[in-house]
């Protein structure tokens, strides 16, 4: 109640402003996101953040491992909240799963899904925005669960706020021109597996794909930001659109104001950061990516990677940010250039 009350008052106090309302915006800028994104992107919280994450990397979930009882149970806990959120499916009804028959996983793993919800673009509806992040994790190993709280739950739940806060827009009349879908893949731990059946099975055609704006790990910080945690390392942003990577800043330096570490963005990486998570199926396909993610720590990969260690000011900082580009993606006139 508290939180609808905050959007009520707010959209009240904008209720003259526009999509294109943003201060003191240069007279060269193309950007069209402005004080509207900001009412929705501040029912992004740290509160529900922890709710969902809690509830994710809990051990009823046994580690999310792919085609195990905890990844489904973590799926249709990602379809109650859409139902409940009336985020519809872009099947239709309440059919919110892209099952994935053992044959595309690998030998031996049992079929998987991937969870997609949709909403639907006023004005491009044909033109779509992926918001990905997978739910999967390592599962439980010598008597041990593997939580994947950051490792990517931390991503998983991201996407469940950004979705509400679109949803939120839609019904307050200010949705998004184009389409945007929220795709929580399966079997990313075991080789990007649903990704990659996303993109050669996609529900909207490739060409239709305007960008693909994956989250992996976005709840922790690094050593190497031990000072300065209000930082955020980005991927891919520059690869493949030049007018991404330059939206991207803007839309930072306007709304989020983190520091925007591209130290793992160098093609000759020695981590191939670029390669290992389930962006780089829509880069393989020509569809410019940015690839969220906070770094390495001591808990990545092990069984103490809890949601206790969640910094979920900086996540719930991060998740707006996300926010922030996809609604500039999503709402300006003309559809970013591949270059």
């Amino acid at each position: 109640m508290k939180k609808l009350l905050i959007l009520l008052i707010s959209i009240l106090s904008l209720s003259c402003a526009s999509n294109n309302n943003v201060v003191n915006q240069p007279s060269d800028s193309l950007i069209v996101t402005g004080e509207i994104a900001t009412t929705f992107a501040n029912t992004i919280t740290t509160a529900d953040l922890k709710k969902h994450l809690y509830i994710i990397a809990s051990d009823d979930f046994e580690g999310r491992e792919t085609g195990e009882p905890g990844q489904k149970k973590a799926a249709e806990y990602l379809k109650k909240f859409y139902i409940e959120h009336s985020i519809a499916s872009p099947y239709g009804g309440s059919d919110y799963f892209q099952s994935i028959p053992t044959e595309h996983l690998r030998p031996g793993l049992k079929p998987s899904e991937n969870v997609i919800a949709f909403i639907e673009g006023n004005e491009k509806p044909h033109e779509i925005i992926v918001v990905s992040a997978h739910y999967d994790h390592l599962g439980m190993r010598n008597g041990k669960i593997y939580n994947g709280a950051d490792d990517d739950g931390s991503g998983t739940v991201a996407i469940l706020e950004i979705a509400e806060a679109f949803q939120n827009a839609v019904e307050k009349g200010k949705g998004p021109k184009r389409s945007i879908l929220f795709l929580h893949v399966t079997g990313e731990e075991k080789g990007l597996l649903g990704s990659k059946y996303y993109t050669t099975y996609p529900v909207f055609p490739l060409e239709k794909t305007v960008a693909n704006l994956n989250i992996d790990m976005i709840g922790r910080v690094d050593t190497a930001h031990t000072n300065n945690p209000n930082f955020v390392y980005l991927i891919g942003s520059d690869k493949l659109s030049s007018e991404l990577h330059k939206l991207s800043e803007e839309i930072n330096s306007r709304f989020t104001k983190l520091e925007l570490d591209y130290s793992f963005n160098s093609d000759d990486d020695p981590n191939r950061y670029y390669y290992r998570s389930d962006h780089y199926h829509f880069a393989k396909n020509n569809i410019p990516i940015i690839f969220y993610f906070n770094g390495t720590h001591a808990d990545y990969h092990r069984s103490s990677d809890t949601p206790d260690k969640i910094n979920y000011e900086i996540l719930a900082k991060r998740t707006q940010l996300i926010f922030y580009t996809a609604w500039e993606i999503a709402n300006r006139a003309e559809r970013i250039v591949v270059d």
